[in-house]
């Protein structure tokens, strides 16, 4: 029995598909004193002859979890893919046990074997775990010449990240399925995303991607083309929006709320600012609202969170904000609830076109200050034969801290 108060109980081990060749010493003794091993399917299945309790973990994930924390006390293995903290099931394990409870003995994960079987620099490599993820999360890494190494659940999710690829007009891509990697069965095959796939591709798998063709990557500054976002006309258009962009700031781990989101343009590019940004988009039409929900799965954010109601009656216990922008709905009830109720901190950018608005955000700068600015924008357009300048309603805003 392992004394909990003075020693890890558990030892997540990496495990590949060489079985124990491919154990460090360290990882071998582990297993060879375990009371009871855990591990998927695919995992007990290359297991010598122990001593130990064998158990199969279930699916989904997270059911194996109290099954664990009950042998508590007891030397413990759970068989884990490759690094258990690299897209692995250390990072979920981890909030449950403090550290003086575990140790982690990693394997080289899938990664790194596919880095090194192709050559590839892993440093210059973009790696992404996309096994239990939503597959359009590619969407912002698919930029020429970039080298993506993306772990995927089965075959079929090869064959549909291929026709996000076709989709997205980056059919001209270079493919390598890497099938269980340092295993027996290793397989590695090369082909183009504009080719058939082959019908046998055998779990685990990941693909390797040499990004190429002629779809338009998502730039990397603010500002992405409108006619990329499904709307009705209810966008914060491209120049505008890259000015309110910069005004809200947003740096790595911060909430947006999105008031009267419309599209939902801004949450998606403060989103696609950090991987790990959060937003709120808040949207009083419900078609508005599932367009946005569709713009951000088609743009790789889809854990943009849309909330229908009007507001401010639907701010109401929402978890708080470091940013809040007002593209629609602005109003005095508005602003007088988020001054009373946001905490100190947060930035609040509010656009206006009307003269009441305008009218609106003035009386405001005067009383809360910050800065009032006037955005006009004129495109040159035809007149007659010649051309001349075509000017764009002019946009008031409002740039304040709380």
């Amino acid at each position: 029995m392992a004394d909990v108060a003075n020693a890890p109980w558990l030892w997540i081990l990496g495990w590949g598909e060489s079985g124990t060749e491919g154990l460090t010493p360290a990882s071998r003794s582990a297993l060879d004193s375990a009371e009871v091993v855990f591990g998927a399917r695919r995992h007990l299945r290359l297991l010598p002859p122990l001593d130990a309790e064998v158990r199969e973990w279930p699916v989904p994930f997270a059911d194996g979890i109290p099954l664990l924390l009950a042998e508590r006390g007891r030397r413990v293995v759970l068989l884990v893919s490759g690094d258990p903290f690299w897209f692995g099931a250390g990072t979920t394990l981890a909030r449950h046990l403090p550290t003086v409870e575990w140790r982690a003995l990693p394997s080289p994960s899938t990664f790194s074997l596919a880095a090194s079987r192709l050559g590839w620099a892993l440093e210059g490599c973009t790696c992404l775990g996309l096994h239990a993820k939503p597959l359009t999360r590619i969407r912002p890494y698919l930029q020429r010449g970039r080298r993506l190494l993306v772990l995927l659940r089965d075959g079929s999710a090869v064959a549909e990240l291929v026709g996000l690829l076709q989709r997205f007009g980056f059919a001209a891509s270079r493919l390598h399925i890497l099938e269980a990697l340092g295993g027996a069965d290793e397989r590695i095959r090369a082909l183009g995303a504009d080719t058939a796939l082959p019908d046998d591709i055998a779990h685990p798998v990941a693909l390797a991607l040499e990004v190429d063709g002629t779809g338009p990557a998502l730039a990397l500054t603010p500002g992405l083309p409108d006619a990329l976002f499904e709307h009705d006309g209810q966008i914060t258009k491209q120049m505008v929006r890259a000015m309110t962009l910069a005004a809200l700031a947003p740096t790595a781990g911060e909430r947006l709320w999105d008031i009267g989101t419309g599209s939902g343009s801004i949450a998606i590019e403060w989103l696609l600012a950090h991987s790990d940004n959060s937003a709120l988009a808040f949207e009083q039409s419900a078609e508005r609202a599932a367009r946005a929900r569709r713009n951000a799965c088609n743009l790789g954010v889809d854990w943009l969170e849309v909330i229908e109601g009007a507001a401010p009656t639907v701010l109401t216990d929402q978890p708080p904000p470091d940013a809040v922008f007002i593209g629609g709905g602005l109003s005095a009830a508005l602003l007088q609830h988020l001054w009373e109720h946001l905490p100190g901190g947060v930035r609040i950018v509010a656009n206006a076109v009307t003269l009441e608005s305008e009218t609106l955000l003035a009386q405001w700068q005067q009383r809360a200050g910050g800065e009032l600015l006037r955005l006009e924008l004129a495109a040159a357009a035809p007149i007659g034969t010649r051309r001349g300048w075509k000017a764009s309603y002019p946009i008031v805003q409002w740039r304040v801290t709380r």
